[in-house]
């Protein structure tokens, strides 16, 4: 069932998603060669517990980790860890949530380290690019098939794949809700988009083939063939004529700029 929020609660929802972007651009100047996956979620973990909310990943089906940390071939899912250590020209994706006022926050950001080389950078691009096409395309009266269209179409146009087995959702009192958003799909189909539908828009692009392998701890999941991968998202609110975000890359991004 899709529960529709009213606009108190979307107003909820955002202060727990601008959350997961203080978050992010907190870590944004620390995210370089030689640092631990598993610091700077420990820095992240006690970021949002200062900021009066909860981790909402940690625990979350057994996920023990209030982040996570996804290297390179690594799509999503990557558990923090010491001996994971950041090296230059490697990706890392961030994705983590927050609880905040029986509300939860959600985001996903991949960060360069150090210098990238070119064809990875267009791959972020890339796939950045394509999330903003799908947040177009999420307003009143238009279906999730638009959106995932958006998407799919882009990337594959600029020669990559789109990963089939892991998707958008939507976002509220709890982490995943209905309705789902692939990031591949065909226009005018899927469910009707309404007002007050909150969903998470998350392309997560390869640059080779999109099957993946799961890791023995259940959850770190890689590209088959090992090829770099990307993944950004946004948390939006339907409205008519344009979609509200709720989360913000331009506070990663000015903190970005400054680390510079």
């Amino acid at each position: 069932m899709i529960y529709l929020k009213t606009e108190e609660e979307i107003e909820l929802m955002r202060e727990s998603c601008l959350l997961v972007s203080k978050t992010l651009a907190m870590l944004a100047p620390l995210v370089q060669p030689g640092v631990s996956t598993a610091h700077l979620d420990k820095l992240a973990e006690e970021f949002i517990r200062d900021n009066g909310a909860l981790p909402a990943c940690k625990g979350y089906e057994g996920y023990p980790n209030a982040t996570c940390m996804s290297i390179n071939d690594v799509v999503v899912h990557g558990i923090p860890h010491h001996d994971i250590i950041l090296k230059e020209g490697d990706i890392l994706s961030i994705d983590m949530d927050t609880l905040k006022n029986g509300f939860c926050g959600d985001s996903a950001y991949t960060f360069p380290v150090g210098e990238i080389a070119p064809e990875v950078k267009k791959l972020l691009e890339t796939t950045k690019a394509s999330l903003f096409l799908g947040i177009e395309q999420a307003v009143t009266g238009n279906r999730i098939g638009d959106i995932s269209n958006a998407v799919q179409t882009y990337c594959e146009r600029a020669g990559y794949s789109v990963i089939r087995d892991m998707i958008g959702h939507g976002l509220g009192h709890d982490l995943h809700e209905e309705p789902e958003v692939p990031n591949y799909g065909k226009r005018g189909q899927g469910k009707v988009l309404k007002q007050g539908m909150v969903i998470c828009i998350e392309p997560m692009i390869a640059m080779g083939k999109f099957e993946l392998d799961i890791d023995k701890d259940g959850w770190t999941a890689h590209t088959r063939d090992r090829k770099f991968s990307a993944h950004y998202e946004h948390c939006v609110a339907i409205r008519k004529g344009k979609a509200d975000i709720l989360s913000d890359f331009s506070i990663i991004e000015n903190a970005l700029k400054n680390k510079n």
